[in-house]
């Protein structure tokens, strides 16, 4: 499972470094140590936290980070699998993005629960980058 250090972290929440330190902190969200001492945070916790952060449970005013070509840096926070389609939530920040794709799309990107990824708007279609 993929782990996200705070400022990535902060990146993925479109919150300041010193917000997600103060979370982590504070407990509201659990780290762990790497062997260099970094804190790490698991992408599983780091997900299911962004959804929290995007319901309004954990902010504090700031603003999220957006792009001016529509790209919304994220989290993955769920995928569903049906036979061919598949459907894929992005946390970014305060913004819950949700794609219909190919579950052989889904497959070839190795998306799940935890994994930083872009989802890209154009018109109605979102189209899901990995990074």
């Amino acid at each position: 499972m993929q782990s996200y250090t705070i400022g990535q972290a902060a990146r993925l929440l479109g919150v300041s470094s010193d917000t997600a330190r103060r979370w982590a902190d504070a407990g509201r969200v659990i780290t762990h140590r790497d062997e260099n001492g970094r804190r790490l945070i698991d992408g599983r916790d780091l997900a299911a936290f962004s959804v929290e952060v995007g319901q309004g449970a954990a902010g504090d005013g700031e603003e999220a980070y957006t792009s001016a070509r529509n790209a919304f840096p994220g989290i993955v926070t769920a995928v569903k699998l049906g036979d061919v389609a598949a459907q894929v939530e992005i946390q970014a920040g305060p913004h819950r993005l949700v794609s219909l794709l190919t579950r052989e799309a889904v497959e070839e990107l190795g998306l799940e629960v935890g994994m930083q990824a872009t989802a890209r708007v154009k018109s109605t279609s979102v189209h899901i980058d990995v990074t």
